[in-house]
């Protein structure tokens, strides 16, 4: 009895921890505030959510790289999203992470992830509780300022060209419209 409460237990922290590394992937925030998958684009999120716990279940040899190509098929088949960035084994590494702490009982580390997903959630900021980083995020930083690019402040945008007005066909006395080159218009 005391063996299912904790697989209970391990398996409902799993699902938690899942989702709130799901809802905090931004590729897949954005595609889904901008509904990249069609009006059920939520409804995708959620059956995501719910489907990677079931295979980390089902199948416990799944690694990070197995779950990174199963993310990435699924943005692509789903969203229509190719994901360019390292952020898919990022995202990864985060969930194989939380299997982990689950299977080792450690489950004040999801509820971690979750309380501090829930607090910046509360003040409307930016969500941001994964804490996978590559290691020459840093260097990229010190190459850009090595190489003199600095950020342009963006100012207003340049106006756009007027729309062109739509040039009324001429009709003829005997009812002919006279067609108008394109080079004309």
């Amino acid at each position: 009895m005391a063996s299912q409460t904790q697989a209970d237990k391990a398996s409902a922290n799993l699902d938690l921890g899942v989702s709130v590394i799901l809802y905090n992937w931004s590729a897949l925030s954005i595609a889904v505030q901008n509904q990249w998958g069609g009006p059920k684009s939520t409804e995708k999120r959620d059956w995501l959510c719910a489907e990677i716990p079931e295979i980390l279940r089902n199948r416990p040899e799944t690694d990070d790289i197995d779950l990174e190509e199963i993310l990435m098929n699924v943005m692509m088949d789903e969203f229509d999203v190719a994901v360019e960035d390292d952020s898919g084994a990022l995202v990864a590494e985060e969930i194989i992470k939380v299997r982990d702490w689950c299977v080792r009982g450690e489950f004040d580390k999801v509820q971690a992830l979750w309380e501090e997903y829930d607090k910046k959630q509360k003040k409307g900021g930016d969500v941001n509780v994964m804490q996978g980083k590559t290691e020459n995020d840093d260097e990229d930083d010190e190459d850009d300022e090595e190489e003199g690019e600095e950020d342009t402040e963006m100012t207003d945008a340049a106006p756009t060209r007027p729309p062109r007005e739509k040039i009324e066909p001429e009709v003829d006395e005997d009812g002919f419209t006279t067609v108008v080159s394109r080079k004309r218009r």
